[in-house]
């Protein structure tokens, strides 16, 4: 498994980079946000103590090529936006997950699908992965369009999959092929930026 603890990719406005204990007020600032946890797995944090947790965790997984996370830096102002991230790596067959989360603020202006698409070209690339997964809230319609953006296809339907402060929901299940990726990326671009996914399970 590589390593993935001094990994940094490079976007027009954004730096991904890994988790630093610093991250831990803004990453709270995120994951307390009712509005960015609507369709997460989790309900928001009231405290600093997960962040924390998080970041420690990250050092020792992302080390051992666990998980990708990735913390989405704005360029401009070193800004942490958000997080993007790979895991449940299934290296035989060649597959990961995806997950993210953008801070309201940064709502509305192209950073989730900037980041995404370099995280998604790294995996496909540099890592050899075959196939990406996305789990979803069907009500969450901003993720769903991201991924439609993106080349995910919707592929199923798992009922009564979450169940969050008592609340059941669903999950819709996305796919992205390498064999899609490298097609979309050689046709002539069509689509504008458009508006980011807030979160994703993860």
């Amino acid at each position: 498994m590589p390593a993935f603890d001094s990994l940094v990719l490079e976007t027009p406005r954004l730096r991904l980079r890994p988790l630093r204990r610093d991250d831990a007020g803004a990453l709270y600032g995120v994951f307390s946000d009712p509005r960015v946890m609507r369709y997460w797995s989790t309900a928001p944090w009231t405290d600093l103590a997960p962040a924390h947790i998080l970041v420690e965790t990250d050092q020792q997984a992302m080390a051992a090529g666990e998980h990708l996370r990735l913390g989405l830096e704005r360029r401009d102002d070193g800004a942490l936006l958000g997080t993007c991230t790979l895991y449940h790596f299934h290296w035989s067959n060649r597959r990961a997950d995806i997950g993210y989360a953008l801070a309201f603020d940064a709502w509305g202006q192209g950073y989730m699908g900037e980041a995404l698409a370099a995280l998604v070209g790294h995996g496909f690339d540099e890592l050899g992965l075959n196939r990406l997964e996305a789990d979803i809230d069907p009500r969450n319609l901003a993720s769903a369009r991201a991924l439609g953006r993106l080349g995910f296809r919707e592929e199923g339907l798992l009922r009564e999959r979450w169940i969050v402060e008592g609340e059941v929901s669903d999950s819709a299940i996305w796919g992205l092929l390498r064999s899609d990726w490298l097609k979309a990326r050689a046709a002539p671009h069509r689509r504008a930026p458009g508006e980011p996914a807030p979160a994703l399970r993860r």
